[in-house]
């Protein structure tokens, strides 16, 4: 089992940091610190060198084109495993819960301290953020609702097709390749001579964060209605349900739990996207994230601070509020 999940997880996390870009030009950058991510904006914002950006945009998606290929050598076939349709309770035994505890103690430490400073940081300066802050918070939820409906309806659309061909997997991780900002780049040339790039900034973002965020909901949507396929198609031709009927029946109590995880994350993902939004925003439409990155480079870490409390708020908040909405809890029949 774990053979068949661990290559695909750390071919995830290799092109998450081939793609990383906020977090290297937030820390500042710089020659030592220029990543292929970076080099691609530098070339587009500052030199607005459109072939050496493009360039630097081939080699890295073949790069990541390169891990895809590794991963299809070493990523074993899917086995049919029938099971009671519950969760498996959890194994006993005192070592096994110390190294557990250990384990997870280390994780929630690495993730939790940041946060925890940022809270401290952060938290007494929200109430007094200005104006524009709140704007940006504003147009930042309106482009993740439209990001997760988008998302949402490619998902659906390929997790069933998923079902009868292997290319909608194989859509999803190609997608990953491919960075916020290369895409953004590649639209930003093709609208430039029909419309002024500003205009298009929120629905682009919109476009772009909801196919950034495709390849997770893939993997989370995939796996699951494969297995309930396996398991309960036959049952269904049996009793003569209608495609609709085993749609609403079976497929979907069994996804929606994926699902919900699958719009949350896309939603957290979009209010904390700052890859497109540079390269389309003037004045008037900028996002959150783009607002503290503004106020960064100004300077103001007091009122940076609490713009991160607000993002993680609103963040936080959307993936909960959409996975407990639409997640609701597992199939019982």
């Amino acid at each position: 089992m774990l053979a068949r999940v661990v290559p695909g997880a750390l071919a995830i996390v290799f092109l998450i940091c081939l793609t990383s870009f906020a977090v290297a030009l937030t820390l500042g950058g710089g020659p030592r610190a220029t990543t292929l991510e970076l080099a691609i904006w530098q070339a587009f914002r500052f030199d607005f060198d459109l072939g050496h950006a493009a360039f630097l945009a081939a080699v890295q998606a073949g790069v990541g084109f390169v891990a895809l290929g590794l991963l299809a050598l070493v990523t074993r076939p899917e086995v049919g495993q029938g099971g009671l349709d519950r969760i498996a309770p959890a194994p006993g035994g005192g070592l096994a819960r110390g190294v557990d505890t250990l384990a997870i103690g280390a994780a929630a430490a690495f993730l939790l301290v940041p946060l925890g400073m940022v809270l401290a940081r952060g938290l007494p300066h929200v109430a007094g953020l200005p104006a524009p802050v709140w704007a940006a918070a504003a147009r930042s939820v309106m482009v993740a609702g439209a990001s997760v409906l988008l998302l949402g309806v490619m998902a659906a659309a390929l997790t069933l097709a998923a079902l009868r061909h292997r290319w909608p997997e194989a859509l999803g991780s190609a997608a990953l390749t491919a960075s916020p900002l290369v895409i953004g780049i590649g639209l930003f040339v093709v609208v430039n001579p029909l419309v002024a790039p500003e205009t298009l900034a929120l629905p682009v973002t919109a476009v772009v964060n909801a196919a950034m965020a495709l390849p997770f909901a893939l993997r989370a949507l995939i796996p699951a209605a494969r297995r309930a396929e396996a398991e309960f198609a036959r049952l269904s031709e049996s009793l003569g349900l209608s495609a609709w009927g085993h749609l609403r029946l079976v497929l979907w109590p069994r996804l929606r739990r994926p699902a919900g995880f699958a719009l949350g994350l896309g939603a957290a993902l979009s209010l904390g996207d700052l890859g497109v939004i540079v390269l389309f925003a003037q004045t008037g439409s900028e996002t959150l994230p783009m607002q503290m990155h503004a106020l960064m480079g100004a300077f103001r870490m007091a009122d940076a601070a609490g713009v991160a409390v607000l993002l993680m708020a609103l963040a936080l908040g959307a993936f909960a509020g959409l996975e407990r909405l639409i997640g609701g809890r597992d199939a019982g029949t």
